[in-house]
């Protein structure tokens, strides 16, 4: 089981979660609909889990600088 590719698969589908719980958020409030107040923290647990695994992704890189590297065919 490749650990990376499964963080940044579920980083990519916690986004998507993300995006259409604020686009519905907003979309509730533009139609005259008041949600009650603990429906606006909803979108914190998955913005929560995207700057953990989005920092995981960004510093992934750092840590495996010099092990992924592969002559270049010439």
């Amino acid at each position: 089981m490749n650990w990376n590719k499964l963080i940044r698969q579920g980083h990519r589908w916690v986004s998507i979660i993300f995006t259409l719980l604020v686009t519905g958020l907003f979309a509730a409030q533009g139609f005259g609909y008041q949600p009650a107040e603990w429906v606006f923290l909803t979108p914190l647990a998955p913005l929560a889990l995207l700057v953990l695994s989005g920092l995981y992704l960004f510093v992934l890189p750092y840590v495996m600088g010099g092990r992924r590297r592969k002559p270049s065919p010439q």
